[in-house]
């Protein structure tokens, strides 16, 4: 079996970032068929369980940058923040420069913020929230390095007929290379492990 490991995000938060993220539906992991991300359907311990509006959803990120600003005049920190729904999600961007704190190693503090994000809007709807929290572009940049690795280790499973261990990822990274991998013929990905070392095999389909 071969290890393959993940190239870190070496990027310039200075650059103003607008793009969106394309992000497919639920993100709910499993071992089995759908090969998605449990993690990051959860806030304050609930599973999304009924469709929620559109006008909802805009409340949910609206609710998410005002909680956000807020933290970023504590913090000190400028950054033009745009708040929106896409893929069926709210959104929070944050755009501006000198941000890499709010980012941290590996996207670390980030999830964080996310996470406490998502808690600030369960206690103001009652709804646990998808909500999805980007800065200066991060996960953007991110999600096209991992699909290069995916496509990479797609490569090598096809070329030796061998599974490919990944590097351990969070829920968000495993998500995008699990996308690249499933739109792919003649493999498949699964997740394995424990948090903070689950990580994705990718091997030959069934």
């Amino acid at each position: 079996m071969t290890e393959t490991s993940i190239p870190h995000a070496e990027q310039s938060l200075d650059e103003e970032e607008t793009a969106t993220l394309a992000v497919d539906g639920d993100d709910t992991e499993t071992d089995d068929d759908s090969a998605v991300d449990e993690d990051t359907d959860t806030a304050a311990g609930g599973r999304v369980k009924k469709a929620v509006s559109e006008s909802d959803l805009f409340r949910q990120s609206e609710i998410a940058a005002d909680y956000v600003e807020g933290l970023l005049d504590i913090l000190d920190y400028d950054g033009d923040i745009d708040e929106l729904v896409a893929a069926g999600r709210p959104m929070v961007e944050v755009v501006g420069e000198r941000l890499q704190n709010l980012v941290g190693q590996r996207g670390a503090t980030l999830e964080a913020l996310q996470e406490l994000t998502r808690l600030a809007v369960f206690r103001q709807t009652g709804t646990p929230s998808r909500l999805l929290l980007d800065v200066g572009g991060y996960r953007a940049n991110r999600r096209k390095e991992l699909a290069a690795v995916a496509k990479n280790a797609v490569e090598k499973v096809k070329e030796y007929g061998e599974p490919v261990r990944l590097e351990a990822m969070s829920a968000f990274e495993r998500k995008c290379v699990h996308d690249v991998v499933n739109a792919m013929s003649g493999v498949a990905s699964e997740s394995e492990g424990v948090e903070p070392n689950r990580r994705i095999v990718v091997r030959p389909a069934d």
